[in-house]
């Protein structure tokens, strides 16, 4: 089940498309912007494993990702931090993920509504879900630096 997040939180999430992903492995650590679908707490990306941060996060789960906007006035700056696990989906899961990431991004739809292009770069994916284990959300119409730490159900 899903954790369930406050509405402000969830409204966030549902209307950015993008989260900039941190990892570390070998070389270092890594940053990189990825697509997101969220369900409850949990976000869903996709990526090929031949991308550095895939290949991280396949030696260390552990990670940490952003959301936000890029804002030029400080008292508009709205966002989320956190920090979690990556699994890579398989089977149902898989399937799920795939069909609420089409949800947000209506090109990643049904198999029969596709161009052919998307097709071709799906065959070369793997889908993954970001549990997160912490997660902030900034709001500084709240005043300057306010930040509320988000309850997660871990259960």
């Amino acid at each position: 089940m899903p954790t369930a997040l406050p509405q402000a939180v969830a409204d966030y999430l549902a209307g950015h498309h993008v989260m900039t992903l941190a990892t570390h492995g070998a070389a270092g650590p890594w940053a990189a912007a990825v697509f997101y679908a969220s369900e409850g707490a949990s976000l869903i990306f996709l990526s090929s494993l031949t991308t550095r941060h895939c290949q991280n996060l396949a030696l260390d789960p552990r990670c940490a990702a952003t959301i936000q906007e890029d804002y030029s006035d400080w008292a508009q700056i709205k966002g989320i931090q956190l920090e979690g696990r990556v699994v890579e989906l398989q089977g149902e899961d898989e399937k799920r993920a795939q069909r609420l990431y089409g949800e947000k991004f209506p090109i990643v739809g049904p198999l029969a509504k596709m161009p052919p292009a998307i097709v071709k770069a799906l065959a070369k994916v793997r889908w993954y879900r970001l549990l997160p284990e912490r997660m902030h959300f900034i709001d500084n119409s709240q005043g300057f630096g306010h930040r509320e730490e988000i309850e997660l159900d871990h259960g």
